[in-house]
């Protein structure tokens, strides 16, 4: 199976009720097929398998996704990028950016983040970058900066942690309060004397929201 055969079978699964119904869910941003996760992974399972053997990652093909109105064009290329991660290199970073800030919303995001992320754990010199994002005009490369260590458990970078959520406190738009939350409360599983002493430290500066997330484990 080619993209263009993949691309025909998702068209022949279109469901304008349920495409309606997905939309909205979604503030009505972005257009659907219709095509439910778990169906979206069914279509797609030959191409993927298939695509993972050339160990090459196709960015060809990921454009091409990212061009379609239709959101599971979209989760499609992550869904491919995903499968593809052993091969991102830190050269990449770039073109997962220029994904992020083009139909931006905390579905396609906070996929990328964490590609991000693990690129970063094997190439450091990303995290300079992301210090930078950390204070980006683009409210989603901040969200990427802040939530990018997500799931490192002991392997979590804590100066960089901070950096990043310090370089945002004082913020009033919600998904960077709730992406600061987040990433505390999913590092509060693995240290949460750290998180304590991070909010006791800054809680004059952090938002009610961030609080609230931040200490669900505590």
């Amino acid at each position: 199976m080619d993209a263009a055969q993949l691309f025909q079978l998702f068209e022949e699964n279109r469901n304008e009720e349920r495409a309606r119904q997905m939309s909205a869910y979604m503030r009505n941003l972005f257009p659907f097929l219709g095509i439910q996760t778990p169906k979206r992974r069914e279509l797609s399972r030959e191409f993927l398998k298939e695509a993972r053997k050339k160990q090459a990652v196709d960015w060809e093909f990921v454009k091409r996704c990212w061009a379609k109105e239709e959101r599971e064009y979209q989760y499609l290329a992550l869904d491919y990028l995903k499968r593809m991660e052993k091969w991102l290199t830190a050269r990449d970073t770039v073109k997962l950016k220029e994904l992020a800030v083009d139909k931006s919303w905390w579905d396609t995001v906070d996929v990328i983040d964490k590609l991000i992320g693990n690129i970063a754990l094997n190439h450091p010199k990303i995290n300079e970058k992301l210090l930078e994002w950390s204070v980006a005009d683009n409210i989603w490369l901040r969200r990427i900066a802040i939530n990018h260590q997500r799931g490192r458990k002991e392997k979590t970078d804590t100066q960089l942690l901070e950096k990043v959520i310090v370089n945002n406190l004082g913020q009033t738009e919600f998904f960077i309060q709730k992406a600061i939350g987040w990433a505390l409360r999913e590092y509060s599983k693995t240290d949460p004397e750290w998180v304590r002493r991070f909010i006791k430290k800054h809680e004059g500066k952090m938002a009610p929201l961030s609080i609230r997330e931040a200490s669900k484990y505590l």
